[in-house]
């Protein structure tokens, strides 16, 4: 298949490469740019538990001198991606969640307790679900220091606007719901409505898909898990079946 990666640097890079493996055209275009952003000393000596629902979290934390007093404490991890990374870095103890946010919540919430230090999480400007106030309005402390932010495209780069304009893509692969929003308002803004009819989107998840609705009778293939590896397992089994 020829397919669209919209991931944001080094994801888009490390996903192309995957997908090339697997024998499909990859065009790379990077709908959202991370930016990583200075932050205080963090709160150490209270917290009893670090929180990462992106890697970006952890990237930032790599690029600090406070990451080595902070692999001393418990890891939640958002899944399997993150983990890994986690463990890249030096944190020995880490609890992955199913892929999301939302579903990280219980884990911390059965295995956490809201008098025993507060819950560290290094967040970005934007998130998709408030992890802060679900866990406040369980009792917990919450400390949650802006590490990085997302930076959204103004325009297609050019080899992907060429290749949506002439119609030489079977589909799109999108990871976020912030990718999804900007690609439709891209969409829109160039004028490539009729060009993207035909086009499959691949999702990470249904909050990924929502803002496709935009998209009259777009057709969306959705991740049984909020997973890479699932979502490619989903690419393969649609090509197998073309």
């Amino acid at each position: 298949m020829r397919l669209l990666v919209t991931r944001p640097q080094p994801d888009t890079d490390a996903q192309a490469e995957k997908l090339t493996a697997l024998g499909h055209e990859v065009i790379a275009a990077p709908l959202l740019e991370v930016e990583f952003l200075e932050f205080s000393p963090l709160p150490l000596d209270a917290a009893q538990a670090l929180i990462a629902t992106s890697r970006n979290g952890l990237r930032a934390l790599a690029s600090s001198p406070e990451l080595q007093a902070t692999l001393k404490l418990p890891l939640y991890a958002v899944g399997k991606a993150t983990a890994d990374l986690a463990r890249e870095l030096g944190f020995n103890e880490i609890h992955q969640g199913s892929g999301t946010a939302e579903g990280l919540l219980p884990l911390i919430a059965s295995e956490c307790k809201p008098g025993a230090g507060a819950l560290l999480h290094l967040a970005g400007e934007r998130q998709a679900f408030d992890l802060k106030t679900a866990l406040e309005d369980k009792k917990f402390k919450v400390e949650q220091p802006v590490v990085y932010r997302i930076l959204l495209a103004d325009s297609f780069a050019e080899g992907a606007r060429e290749a949506l304009g002439k119609g030489i893509l079977d589909g799109v692969i999108l990871m976020s719901p912030a990718t999804a929003q900007t690609y439709v308002a891209l969409v829109d803004a160039s004028d490539l409505r009729q060009r993207v009819a035909k086009l499959t989107y691949f999702c990470l998840s249904h909050a990924v898909a929502e803002p496709l609705k935009a998209l009259d009778d777009a057709r969306v293939l959705i991740a049984g898990r909020p997973r890479e590896d699932d979502l490619l397992a989903l690419i393969g089994h649609e090509t197998a079946n073309c």
